[in-house]
């Protein structure tokens, strides 16, 4: 069972995605802020990580940068999920780090088939 780490600042999203992973036999860990997403990250070794753009403080391509540099946890693959749908915005997204960019409100077949596109891979 894979190992995901949600990082969003909202309880609303937090629970949404928590409940559509579970449901498919994923684990789930939560952060809910930029900080604690780096800090559970090196802490937790997720299988995946979903991260949210806009937060307080370090914000989703910030901490993304920082997790994809990270020799120990730069090979953990980052989605990002945001409602940020800009081309620019998924542009950004990727050179940042992130392996994929799902937009909200998500879509669970476009979400599932972007983390078993990544866990398999």
């Amino acid at each position: 069972m894979a190992n995901i780490l949600i990082v969003d600042d909202s309880p609303t999203e937090l629970h949404v995605l928590t409940t559509m992973l579970t449901r498919h036999g994923f684990s789930v860990i939560a952060a809910s802020n930029g900080e604690e997403g780096v800090e559970k990250a090196r802490a937790d070794k997720p299988d995946l990580i979903l991260m949210d753009v806009v937060m307080p403080g370090m914000n989703g391509f910030q901490a993304a940068r920082q997790i994809a540099n990270d020799p120990d946890t730069g090979d953990i693959p980052i989605i990002i999920v945001s409602t940020k749908d800009q081309e620019t915005d998924k542009m950004w997204g990727l050179r940042q780090g992130a392996k994929d960019y799902v937009t909200k409100p998500v879509q669970e077949k476009e979400l599932l088939s972007a983390i078993n596109a990544l866990l398999d891979s």
